[in-house]
């Protein structure tokens, strides 16, 4: 099934280079050591994703191959400047002195001077985005390494700032970066002179995240550096866990893993057993909450459950390991939920869109965004609203508001999701996989259609999470939309779409009848202001379904409890009906004019 996708954008060098300006000018500002520690981790991501998008238009320049070039050796400079800032301030908390920024100031000049100009293509890091990897923990990792004769090799994209706080905590040269090529399990280096170019008596960190189902990046990297005379034992690998590669790992990538040195430090030691106060969880938002009364619990991975469910049989299928890490902090103010939100501007924008749709009152309000957690309070008297209940009425009308909310207020870039193009594939192949090569043959009435239905889309920063589960009840009968801004840039391939995406999927989620969903269209139109395209609501009426059956598909594969298992089959089950019905109707969507 086809679910997953990189997301890639282009910015120019220009804004990068302000952005990262004006992070270090924030964190000079911020009285709070958690809060300035925050901004100059975005900086360094924002340094990182730099670095990647220069050495990447080099890579191309030279037909896809890797060598040295002064702009990438530059951006890689600003890259390791801000990550001995960052280092620095974890280490030191910044007590009593300010923040030395200069190094990394003039490393950007130095930048300018070489490379001030031009469009860069700049990929997603997941870690930073999903998945709470923080390159703290890579610098700890590395921290034993210190004084070693250590050249340092990160593998784009994320392993870029990563492989730069590795050097930043081992005191090691300026580190080099690589981009391995290939079929995702049998990648290899495509180096323009054939070599790494290693000193001979040096020792040699790899540094990614993963590994994979393969390993082959790390394992790749490792190959050329023992083809240039590499001992194994003095390989060190930063991983971003301790499971080795998966299945599609060959025997001799599991043979190099079993011998690696491998250099780890996860979150949970970085932020939650850690001894230093200063850098546990809890007190990151001990200003806005107050001290902790209680140990923190973690809910991630459906450990949220139990405390919204009465009964098991009731509970949604979850995606355990696609799950954000989020956290229960109690105080003498009550319990509130700290949910990984991203780290750097990915974060903070969530955190400010949080914001503003807490206006509506529909979503809760955010009291605070520390390091990659948005806090709020937690609602635990809420209930799961029953769709069919007696609130129905009055949740269509919520829904048809809350989308043209986000419509009027939220507008998304043109590369900041699937492309019609991109849909189409998705939902031919999830299609036949699902129920044969007829029934997919029978959507390429739709191929015809798609430039007009790409040209016409009013992308948009969707909620792409409309699941009935997601909405509850409060006790004085109000009703609150949860998890509202952060599956436009999930890890799969949606993004951000034309409204009509999240208006197919309330149709879908909430088995709305004809005039419930007309209701709903021209709420979203009344409070947008924009009419909306009856064009693209056929055509992602066929697409949501067909995305969300192979989304449970593959949740259901990789489920390791029987029950889990079951309730995700039992979602894709329904999203193939969903998807069959429509195929097989007489009144299947077809192209037509657009209203």
């Amino acid at each position: 099934m086809l679910v997953y996708g990189d997301a890639v954008r282009r910015e120019t060098i220009a804004a990068k280079v302000d952005r990262i300006r004006r992070y270090l000018d924030e964190a000079g500002l911020r009285q709070l050591w958690i809060v300035a520690h925050g901004l100059l981790v975005a900086a360094l991501i924002e340094a990182g994703e730099l670095a990647q998008g220069i050495a990447d238009r080099a890579f191309q320049a030279r037909g896809r191959r890797d060598a040295p070039s002064p702009e990438a050796d530059a951006a890689m400079a600003v890259t390791l400047a801000l990550a001995r800032l960052v280092g620095a301030s974890w280490r030191d908390s910044w007590r009593d002195t300010e923040i030395a920024t200069a190094p990394a100031l003039d490393a950007l000049a130095r930048l300018e001077a070489v490379a001030a100009s031009g469009e860069i293509t700049i990929k997603l890091p997941e870690g930073f985005a999903h998945y709470a990897l923080y390159p703290e923990s890579y610098f700890e990792a590395a921290l034993p390494l210190a004084g070693r004769n250590l050249t340092v090799i990160g593998i784009r994209s994320i392993g870029t700032t990563l492989a730069a706080m590795v050097a930043a905590a081992a005191d090691a040269p300026c580190p080099v970066t690589v981009r391995p090529v290939g079929h995702p399990f049998g990648r290899e280096l495509a180096l323009a002179d054939g070599t790494l170019g290693l000193s001979p008596d040096a020792e040699l960190a790899i540094v990614d995240e993963g590994p994979g189902l393969s390993g082959s990046s790390i394992g790749a990297t490792a190959e050329a550096a023992m083809r240039d005379g590499a001992e194994p034992r003095r390989v060190h690998v930063f991983p971003s866990h301790m499971n080795g590669p998966g299945p599609q790992a060959g025997e001799r990538a599991k043979s190099f893993w079993r011998s690696a040195q491998i250099r780890f430090r996860s979150f949970d030691e970085l932020a939650l057993s850690t001894e230093d106060a200063r850098h546990r969880l809890d007190h990151w938002v001990a200003d806005l909450v107050g001290e902790p009364v209680a140990p923190i619990r973690e809910i991630s991975g459906g450990g949220w459950l139990s405390l919204r469910f009465t009964e098991a049989r009731d509970w949604p299928p979850v995606h355990p390991w696609q799950e954000r890490r989020k956290f229960l902090v109690e105080t003498a103010s009550g319990k509130w939920l700290m949910k990984f939100a991203g780290l750097g501007r990915i974060g903070l924008d969530k955190y400010e869109r949080a914001k503003a749709l807490a206006e509506t009152g529909l979503v809760p309000r955010p009291l605070g965004f520390r390091h990659g957690f948005i806090v709020e309070r937690w609602h635990g008297d809420a209930r799961p609203l029953d769709p069919f209940g007696p609130y129905r009425p009055r949740l269509v009308t919520l829904l048809g508001e809350y989308l043209g909310f986000r419509a009027k207020n939220f507008p998304a870039g043109r590369d900041w999701g699937a492309s019609s193009e991109d849909l189409f594939e998705m939902l031919r192949f999830n299609t036949e996989e699902e129920f044969g090569a007829e029934p997919a043959r029978s959507l390429e009435n739709w191929r015809p259609l798609l430039p007009r239905l790409g040209d016409g889309a009013r992308r948009v920063v969707t909620d792409n999470r409309l699941q009935a589960w997601e909405w509850l009840l409060l006790p004085d009968g109000r009703i609150l939309k949860t998890d509202a801004v952060d599956h436009h840039a999930a890890h799969d391939l949606v993004g951000c779409q034309d409204i009509t995406w999240d208006i197919a999927g309330a149709s879908v989620e909430f088995t709305l009848s004809p005039g419930e969903q007309r209701d709903l269209i021209e709420a979203v139109e009344r409070v947008s202001g924009f009419a909306v395209d009856r064009a693209q609501i056929r055509y992602a009426a066929l697409c949501y379904p067909a995305f969300q059956l192979g989304y449970y598909r593959e949740a259901t594969s990789s489920a390791v409890d029987s029950t889990d298992a079951a309730r995700l089959r039992d979602a894709a089950d329904r999203y193939g009906s969903v998807l069959h019905a429509l195929l097989l109707s007489p009144d299947e969507p077809n192209p037509g004019p657009a209203n």
